[in-house]
């Protein structure tokens, strides 16, 4: 974690936290920064110390089990997915692909679509989403 922010995430959960403090002394505020700053950085260590190291994955280890997506609706609907999502328009395309297939925040899916903003990549999604149920639907 970058020092600013960890400095302002302590000072940030000081200041929620300001009605409880009792000054009962002069600088009695600084020094209460300072110890939770240094308690804050102590967590930041010893969850350093928890988490494992990152390791390398071989790339040529493929899976060819199932996926998550195969197993839950079965391989007969993930062709019946697949054959709607081919013949939605291509910004319908990529707006679902951002978002279910990729799990792309909506802020994410804006930026992809060159949306305005997250909700206009939500509605998007949604519509996109209503047009592929229909055709899904569709025999």
């Amino acid at each position: 974690m970058d020092t600013d922010d960890l400095v302002q995430e302590t000072v940030f959960r000081a200041v929620k936290r300001i009605e409880s403090f009792e000054p009962r002394h002069e600088g009695a505020l600084q020094a209460y920064l300072r110890q939770a700053i240094v308690n804050r950085i102590r967590d930041e260590v010893r969850r350093g110390v928890r988490m494992p190291p990152a390791t390398e994955v071989d790339e040529n280890l493929a899976d060819h089990s199932a996926s998550p997506l195969e197993e839950a609706i079965g391989r007969e609907a993930v062709g019946r997915y697949e054959a709607a999502l081919a013949r939605l328009r291509p910004d319908e395309r990529e707006a679902i692909v951002a978002r279910i297939e990729m799990d792309c925040s909506y802020q994410e899916v804006a930026q992809a679509l060159d949306k305005p903003s997250a909700d206009a990549a939500r509605m998007a999604v949604s519509r996109a989403l209503l047009r592929l149920a229909e055709e899904m639907n569709r025999v």
